[in-house]
């Protein structure tokens, strides 16, 4: 299953949270050219660097794949993140 929304948290100075959720489709659809862009330079990389493109693919597939219930976290000092993707 492809990700639907991604809920993304950071730590103010003040010590609250800040909660953002960014809905998976509509970025990708507002940056779809850019994402074309980012095949074709991938299918170049493969070629440049003798990899199968298929395999990449298929590589690429099986990490979005595996996306969801995905929790990062970064803590340094007074500052932390959170992100989970859904």
């Amino acid at each position: 299953m492809i990700p639907q929304l991604v809920t993304a948290r950071y730590r103010r100075p003040d010590g609250r949270w800040r909660r953002f959720y960014v809905p998976v489709l509509p970025v990708v659809l507002v940056l779809s050219p850019l994402l074309l862009l980012a095949a074709l330079g991938g299918l170049v990389a493969c070629l440049v660097f003798r990899v199968s493109p298929v395999g990449a693919l298929r590589g690429f597939g099986r990490l979005l794949w595996a996306l969801p219930g995905s929790r990062f976290e970064l803590e340094d000092g007074r500052m932390a993140v959170l992100v989970s993707i859904r």
